[in-house]
């Protein structure tokens, strides 16, 4: 009953989904008032049973009911609830419901919370979320239906792929499909004000907290999913440049680009088209990274589907949504007007060139991820990798941390280098010492990594100068959100950076009680021994490690044996200091009875992980500055109205 029961309300959100895109067009057109007052409650009611669909669709997991072929195929009678619960979305179908009953949902919070567009470019918003929805609609009940039943119930289920057991599954994917569909709703914020040719500061206000919402979900799932790769995978790596990384990285650049925009659009009136075709651009990566995914053209552990026929409906999706809406934006370009103007030497100007370098920065992922599928296309393998996307990367992006350091100091519209030559010296003098001492202490290393530790340090500093002279009682919380945003870019710069020059490796055959050395860690070899699991066994070294001349400290890397589905996954041991992090991996057993371990000492590689960390908090301090001062400006035009209402009134 609980299939039948979501698969029932699935088929009438759908249903809700055309009315909702009829009433919306015919409310748009002359004469079709009487249908506006519908649109509202159409995407209030989808987004409820919707939600209603996804919720019969964990309950089928969390029981593990084998008659219904998702979950046999993908779970299993011991498995622990968590992953029970993640594999829910640990698959093709469950997922494309997760992202439609988000997309709904984001859609009904909209249509009951929305107050600053005018009704005709709500109604339109509306419209083009239904329109963007029924596609997946139709993907999911007539190419992936989630609820199919089985013949007969199977005996046990298969289980879930062992790579994606792990805890940072039930996180990771969520947090990208909330940021995913922000982008749908952004787009359809976009298609709406094209529509009803309202494209200002009204409309960036209303589309600048799903932008922001968006983009801080796509931060923690981006680097949730690089820690999860970095210590489930056992390859001492936190980012490959593999194609489905950068399927999640490129909606990440372009709603950067887009929430700056947004910003400029709804503060200053300014950058209107750019904020328009971000949109749509923002969205069309989201799409892109879809149709990487699901299509069957990649082999990754991050991939959830290999048919083919899958990946042409999402190809005609992306081709129907990002072809309208370039094809409305081109009709429509006439009418959207240029906005104030502004000089060269300005916040905006500098804001305009960070776009043009995250634009440039995307097209290079984009190329370099999509390049090698082309040339296999035509019958030629090539591979494109670090030695392609770390140094034409970083043409875009170090000049754009330098920017990041000198933007926020400068005043809209117009300014003087004068004015802020003396605070800018401030991380400059930083970036040259910084530099000079690694020139003269660590000559050897790379020049892409040497300047990333110097600029990196440069904007950590720099990030706080927008600080210096205010009362920091009355600076906004969508100040201090940014400056924690800039300021997380710059340690996880230094991160990164750290972690590429001064990284070392050692790969050791070893017998219990032996003894080795990487970097600054002396490390032995205790014991290994077998260890069982709730649905997996392992072997499991003991390990001392000790810092120096410091007390030893016990890791216990693993390498287990999954029976459901038969699988292997190495369970790597972090030890984390401020200074760094020692990295162990246990391999096989030789056949002179030694143990092949592997061992990394990183320095400073967490300063990346937290890093993401702070830009995603900076992003939820700018979040709740921003909602706090519209709900205040929405109280204040409501209380100025009723004012306005109460004179005509007593007149």
């Amino acid at each position: 009953m609980i299939a039948e029961l979501g698969l029932a309300v699935l088929w009438m959100a759908a249903a809700l989904a055309v009315l909702q895109l009829f009433a919306g067009v015919v409310a748009l057109r002359p004469g079709g008032a009487a249908m506006t007052g519908l649109v509202r409650p159409l995407a209030v009611m989808q987004g409820a049973l919707v939600a209603v669909s996804f919720a019969s669709l964990i309950t089928l997991f969390l029981e593990t009911d084998l008659s219904v072929k998702l979950v046999a195929e993908n779970s299993h009678s011991m498995k622990p609830v968590i992953f029970k619960l993640a594999g829910t979305w640990g698959n093709h179908e469950g997922s494309m419901l997760l992202w439609i009953t988000i997309m709904a949902v984001s859609g009904g919070i909209v249509a009951l919370v929305e107050k600053r567009l005018r009704e005709d470019t709500l109604i339109a918003t509306l419209a083009g979320q239904a329109f963007v929805s029924l596609g997946f609609y139709a993907f999911l009940l007539l190419s992936s239906n989630p609820f199919e039943r089985l013949p007969e119930p199977a005996p046990e289920g298969a289980g879930l792929n062992p790579l994606l057991q792990d805890i940072g599954l039930a996180f990771h994917p969520p947090t990208l499909y909330v940021g995913y569909v922000g982008l749908s709703v952004a787009f359809s914020f976009a298609i709406g004000a094209l529509v009803t040719r309202d494209v200002g500061p009204a409309f960036a206000r209303a589309m600048r907290p799903w932008v922001l919402g968006a983009w801080i979900f796509l931060t923690v799932g981006i680097t949730a999913g690089s820690y999860w790769a970095y210590y489930t995978l056992g390859w001492g790596g936190w980012w490959f440049w593999d194609p489905v990384e950068n399927a999640s990285l490129m909606p990440w650049l372009a709603a950067t680009a887009l929430l700056h925009s947004a910003s400029v659009l709804a503060s200053r009136n300014a950058l209107r088209a750019w904020t328009v075709m971000l949109g749509v651009i923002a969205f069309s990566m989201s799409m892109i990274g879809t149709f990487l995914v699901r299509s069957g053209i990649l082999t990754s552990v991050h991939a959830f589907a290999v048919d083919p026929e899958r990946g042409s409906f999402i190809l005609a999706l992306l081709a129907i949504y990002i072809g309208g809406a370039l094809a409305l934006f081109g009709l429509r370009a006439s009418t959207v007007t240029e906005g104030e103007r502004f000089s060269l030497f300005s916040r905006e100007a500098s804001l305009v060139f960070n776009n043009v370098m995250l634009c440039g920065t995307l097209g290079i992922v984009l190329l370099g991820t999509l390049y090698p599928l082309l040339t296999e296309a035509f019958g030629t393998k090539v591979s494109v990798g670090p030695p392609y996307f770390n140094p034409v990367s970083a043409i875009f992006v170090l000049p754009m941390m330098a920017v990041m350091c000198v933007g926020p100091l400068l005043r809209w519209r117009k300014d003087k280098p004068g004015r802020i030559t003396a605070t800018v010296a401030i991380p400059a003098l930083l970036f040259a010492l910084v530099l000079l001492a690694v020139v003269v202490f660590a000559p050897a290393i790379r020049v892409l990594p040497m300047l990333g530790i110097a600029i990196g340090a440069g904007l950590a500093v720099g990030s706080w100068l927008p600080l210096r002279g205010r009362n920091l009682r009355r600076t906004p919380l969508s100040v201090y959100g940014m400056v924690v945003a800039h300021f997380g870019i710059g340690v996880a710069l230094l991160g990164a950076a750290s972690e590429s020059a001064f990284s070392t490796e050692r790969l050791a055959a070893m017998n219990v009680g032996d003894t080795q050395t990487v970097g600054p860690i002396t490390i032995k070899l205790l014991n290994i021994e077998p260890v069982a699991g709730p649905n997996w066994t392992a072997l499991e070294a003991t390990v001392s490690a000790a810092y120096k001349d410091g007390a030893p400290v016990t890791l216990h890397p693993q390498a287990r044996t999954f029976s459901s589905p038969p699988g292997e996954r190495t369970e790597s041991a972090l030890h984390t200091r401020w200074n760094g992090q020692l990295y162990a991996v246990l391999g096989n057993e030789g056949e002179d009875g030694r143990w092949q371990m592997r061992f990394w000492w990183k320095p400073f590689v967490p300063l990346l992980w937290l890093g993401g960390l702070l830009v995603a908090l900076g992003g939820v301090l700018s979040l709740i500055g921003r909602v706090a001062h519209d709900v205040k400006r929405l109280r204040a035009e409501g209380k100025i109205a009723w004012r306005k209402t109460r004179m005509e009134q007593v007149k």
